[in-house]
């Protein structure tokens, strides 16, 4: 302490999120308490020199944290005595690099209340400006090239602010203090509308061109429209016509439609909607969220069109999270189609003429600005089970923040790179103990990915300062991701493959900071196991150095390989032929009258001479076989269509529903197997009997969900375990999950579920991740 009383503290906080306006905070709160110093950002977070009366200090970090930005972070602060300065005030000086990097990135925010105020105000000098924006809300991710996070390493590098945008930018009290992507219609980006031949329509005038597409849009044109993270196609959600018309150009022939809305407008009568759900369509995420459709009078003329989400229970929807999405459902129409523009097999569209030249063939406009993206990010979807926000997918809004991984992170948990599976992919990074999941990439299944995937993983190792020392992959050698750490190996990087549903289950043990044993119910629907067939209902018993497979679901066999995954009904006849042999020929049931006999003796002979037919205990395929069976679905359009036509049939109202009787047995390996004999011939008996199939697909589920529970049961009386953790694709269907929670919870399990990163595929990365850091651990004697 100075003789005058002064004390003086150097401080640095690491893990802050950048851009989300931490330096104007911290320069108010200095104001507030009569401290003098400066702050500035740095590669791991911010530095402060405070200094000042020492109750005043101790008041200033307290508040630090009690009173931090909404869309701040802090992993953690050291604060060391230091001598007092002669200063007279409080600055925000100049960013400046050190040799390590760790602080973080804000994922893209929706606009936030104040900017969408100024917006609406004929007064304001942003009125119907589609890119305001300012500290609290904006893009973020998507334009960033490098950190700091400052004007020049962004995309709006080019764009030269004004004398107001300026004064606002070097006001350390205005909201859009250091707000990098600043900028007004004098000085900033803007909007233009083109015609699907390239040509100009909107006489050189933004306001013509927003004006224009929303009535195009009204009018049931298909536009395409850039927004934060990529292109959109849309169109009125309200014409059935126009939905029909993008179906055929888009061939996109079942596959539920993403929705846009505004708040106040008539879809959301057509939808249930609880709190927990209302509070999340209403995040600044703004992830598009699973509604479930409700059953409404045919007096009710206006909402939805009914080819929007055929044989599925929800409804996919969206708020606004951009100025320009609140223009267009403000002067469009208010319900709006907003699927992803994209040429089929390859990534989200980001640049104006690869938008162009991608989908000319399906948009009728393209509503374009020159706001460049860098880095594309798909919408995020989610839904809420059990009072708590679950991902179908983990992208715009929430990507890249990370997954805290402790415990039980050790040294060799750092700087290792996950590289995903081969659908729904995203890929991980650790650091310290943190674990950044990328946004969506999808199914690696064409080039245009595979240079997306491999650009993904650069960029993020640029922006977070990660050089992975370890890499981690599938054990399928076909998947581009196994392909790609391959490559790393000449790097002189290690390689260490971890088994799909280890990965499944140890990315669930993660986010709920597990460590030691658990059981595993892992339910999905392709993934290869040790024995070299195709796992996917599994109980196991885990640790995040190996595991152990417990229970299974009994073998199928897939006759024609990949093409019993398109195709439904190769299944169904798979798991007939399993129970009834050749007699599979003689079944009256209307299943096996539609199908061709010369096909399906074909199909017996390739099963009976095991000719290209895998065999698989995937929980997926299982439910493939009862949907086809069922003729719900005999082809699939789009993946786990089957499925969800399925749980969309599924009636449990009816009082006489309950669970088929089913069997299991041990087997030569000492692995518990659920067999499908039982309650398939009383499934084929009630078909027989004309039961409706909405019970017969109730009473499936209600199977199935025992089957698994039983297994855990006696696995965990084998064990002692009682801990499970539930992960795999099949946990996005609300009755198998709430089921086999529920059950568990009254055998006295201990149960653990995802609500960080998705159940699916796209949490892969992060069990990998956690696999080899385990490994490298026990090799270094941590």
């Amino acid at each position: 302490m100075g003789s005058s009383g002064i004390a003086a503290k150097k401080i640095e906080i690491s893990g802050v999120v950048q851009g989300v306006g931490f330096r104007p905070f911290l320069f108010g709160l200095a104001c507030a308490h009569h401290l003098c110093g400066h702050v500035s950002n740095t590669d791991f977070g911010v530095a402060i020199f405070i200094q000042g009366a020492p109750k005043d200090l101790d008041a200033f970090i307290l508040d630090i944290f009690e009173k931090k930005p909404l869309l701040s972070q802090i992993s953690g602060m050291v604060s060391t005595d230091t001598q007092p300065l002669d200063l007279t005030d409080f600055k925000i000086v100049k960013s400046r690099d050190t040799q390590t990097r760790s602080a973080l990135i804000s994922p893209d925010v929706g606009v936030c209340p104040d900017c969408l105020k100024e917006m609406q105000d004929p007064a304001d000098r942003r009125f119907e400006y589609p890119f305001i924006n300012c500290t609290n809300c904006g893009p973020r991710y998507t334009i960033i090239q490098d950190l700091p996070y400052d004007r020049p390493k962004t995309a709006m590098k080019c764009f030269a602010m004004c004398p107001d945008c300026r004064k606002e930018y070097e006001d350390p009290l205005n909201r859009r203090f250091h707000a990098q992507p600043n900028a007004c219609p004098v000085c900033g980006p803007q909007v233009f509308l083109l015609d699907n031949k390239g040509k100009q329509v909107d006489g050189n005038n933004p306001a013509q061109a927003m004006a224009l597409a929303a009535q195009f849009l009204r009018q049931g044109k298909i536009v395409a429209v850039k927004g934060l993270g990529g292109f959109h196609l849309a169109v009125d959600a309200a014409n059935e016509t126009a939905v029909e018309l993008l179906r055929q150009r888009k061939k996109r022939p079942h596959k539920p439609f993403a929705l846009m809305a505004a708040w106040d407008s008539s879809l959301f009568h057509h939808v249930c909607m609880d709190g927990d759900e209302k509070a999340l369509l209403l995040s600044y995420h703004r992830p598009v969220v699973l509604l479930k459709k409700k059953a409404l009078s045919k007096s009710v003329s206006t909402g939805p069109a009914p080819n929007l989400a055929p044989d599925n229970r929800c409804l996919g929807i969206m708020l606004p999270y951009t100025p320009l999405h609140y223009l267009l459902v403000e002067k469009g129409p208010d319900i709006l189609v907003m699927t992803s523009g994209n040429r089929s097999g390859e990534p989200l569209s980001i640049d104006n003429a690869h938008a162009l030249d991608a989908f000319s063939h399906i948009a009728d406009y393209f509503l374009l600005h020159n706001r460049d993206i860098y880095f594309r990010a798909d919408d995020s979807i989610a839904k809420i089970q059990q009072g708590k926000v679950r991902f179908l997918r983990r992208s715009r809004g929430y990507a890249p923040q990370p997954v805290d991984i402790t415990p039980p992170v050790k040294d060799g948990f750092a700087n290792i790179l996950g590289c995903g599976a081969g659908m729904k992919s995203t890929i991980c990074l650790t650091r310290e103990h943190y674990a950044f999941l990328s946004p969506h990439i999808g199914d690696l299944e064409s080039v245009q990915v595979h240079n997306f995937y491999s650009a993904t993983i650069e960029h993020m190792q640029k922006i977070l300062d990660i050089q992975p020392v370890c890499v981690a992959h599938d054990l399928h050698p076909g998947y581009f991701s196994t392909r790609f750490a391959k490559m790393l190996r000449r790097q002189g990087l290690p390689l260490i493959g971890v088994q799909h549903h280890h990965a499944h289950a140890l990315s669930c043990m993660a986010e709920n900071h597990l460590d030691g044993k658990v059981l595993a119910l892992t339910l999905d629907g392709t993934g290869l196991g040790t024995d070299g067939h195709i796992w996917g209902g599994e109980v196991l018993a885990c640790t995040y150095e190996g595991f152990e497979r417990r229970a299974r679901l009994n073998y199928l066999p897939m006759p024609g390989g990949d093409a019993a995954v398109m195709e439904p009904w190769r299944m169904a006849v798979s798991l007939l032929y399993k129970v009834y042999g050749s007699g599979i020929m003689d079944l009256d049931i209307p299943f096996v009258r539609s199908l061709n006999k010369s096909k399906l003796a074909f199909l017996t002979q390739m099963m009976e001479q095991q000719v290209n037919s895998p065999m698989t205990s995937s929980t997926g395929r299982l439910f493939d076989a009862v949907s086809a069976l069922l003729m719900l679905c005999h082809e699939i359009s789009y993946d786990s269509q089957a499925a969800i036509a399925l749980e969309a049939a599924a009636d449990f109202e009816d009082c006489r529903t309950a669970a088929y009787p089913f069997d299991m047995k041990t087997g030569a390996d000492g692995c518990l197997i659920m067999n499908s004999g039982l309650w398939v011939r009383q499934m084929v008996t009630d078909i027989k009997r004309g039961v409706p199939r909405g019970r017969i697909a109730a009473r499936f589920h209600l199977t199935l969900a025992g089957m698994m529970v039983d297994a855990a049961v006696m696995v965990g009386q084998k064990t002692g375990l009682d801990r499970v953790v539930l992960s795999g694709g099949v946990f996005n269907n609300d009755t198998i999950f709430s089921q086999i929670s529920r059950m568990l919870k009254t055998k006295g399990f201990k149960v653990y579920t995802h609500s960080i990163v998705p159940c699916g595929d796209g949490g892969i990365a992060l069990g990998q991740a956690m696999a080899a850091g385990a490994l490298q651990s026990k090799m270094n004697g941590i």
